[in-house]
């Protein structure tokens, strides 16, 4: 049988939960013999667009058969999907819910579908990790993904239906990297208004933005400024074993969110699905928080509320 050839396209190089997204596709591509080709979109959704298009619009021999893509922005390129739909080609869609798909499977024989970490159940657990640190309330700075991306909005979503009502959340824009979480929080500690805010603790919606936070404050020139910021419980989600699994153990993260990586599951189904299989038209996986509501509950009922 033919190695499939397949085409994963990612937001961006710099981000730890993109960068799993990468390796762990490269380690299910040697799984079910299939051939991987790897690109990022530098989060510009222009580009990410003009490299599937290029791709699709190759000569039929060199073609991927599959296209894996985490899209940039919120619309999930409708008009490539239809293009690759077109050229016989896999579409599958990593972690944004698009309109598009049970059209698409309907209009046209190519296989398609999505395969997400449920976005709002994410901001959900985020939403309850904030109750259980400060059950005396309090103000939050949250740190979320960008404006036109569907799963940071859908995080914000879940994270108000289930944080107290005496929580209240301050928000800063980040572009899920470590330096752009800095420069917001860096620009915002130049404001009038967060020499008045009284802060209690600090999210972001993954966990390289929070240690991007973390490291405006540490720039801060005066060692009891830095020391008030540094005090305060920092979360964030991804939860990888080597990054934000291994901060929450020595204490850099109060807690994270652990959200497997979801492209292993997509090849998977994917060669379930060139065997015939029928694959669902949206697949979710699961995610927890780390550590378990109840031991970070129980770590914040006896301290006070941190405030700066």
């Amino acid at each position: 049988m033919k190695r499939l050839r397949v085409l994963l396209s990612l937001t961006n190089y710099e981000n730890d939960y993109q960068i799993e997204q990468a390796g762990a596709a490269e380690e299910a591509a040697r799984r079910f013999d299939m051939d991987l080709e790897v690109v990022h979109a530098d989060n510009d959704s222009v580009n990410q667009s003009k490299q599937l298009l290029d791709a699709i619009q190759q000569e039929p021999s060199a073609r991927p058969d599959a296209i894996l893509f985490e899209p940039v922005g919120s619309t999930g390129l409708p008009q490539v999907a239809l293009a690759a739909a077109g050229a016989g080609i896999t579409w599958v869609v990593l972690n944004c819910e698009v309109r598009y798909i049970a059209q698409l499977r309907t209009a046209w024989k190519t296989l398609m579908f999505e395969v997400s970490s449920d976005h709002t159940e994410i901001g959900r657990i985020q939403g309850r990790q904030l109750s259980a640190i400060l059950p005396e309330g309090g103000s939050v700075l949250y740190i979320q993904g960008p404006s036109d991306n569907l799963a940071a909005k859908q995080r914000t979503v879940g994270m108000n239906e289930t944080r107290a009502r005496n929580i209240h959340a301050t928000i800063l824009k980040g572009q899920w990297t470590e330096a752009s979480a800095e420069r917001a929080v860096s620009g915002w500690l130049r404001l009038s208004t967060s020499q008045r805010a009284q802060i209690s603790a600090v999210a972001a919606q993954d966990d390289s933005m929070a240690i991007g936070a973390r490291r405006a404050f540490e720039q801060l020139p005066s060692p009891t400024e830095k020391a008030k910021w540094l005090s305060l419980p920092f979360l964030g989600c991804d939860g990888l074993p080597k990054t934000g699994q291994s901060w929450v153990r020595s204490g850099v993260l109060a807690a994270t969110i652990v959200i497997p990586p979801n492209t292993p599951l997509a090849l998977e189904t994917l060669a379930k699905a060139i065997g015939g299989g029928t694959p669902s038209e949206r697949i979710l996986t699961t995610a927890a928080s780390f550590p378990s509501l109840p031991q970070l509950a129980s770590q914040f009922t006896a301290k006070p509320a941190l405030r700066r």
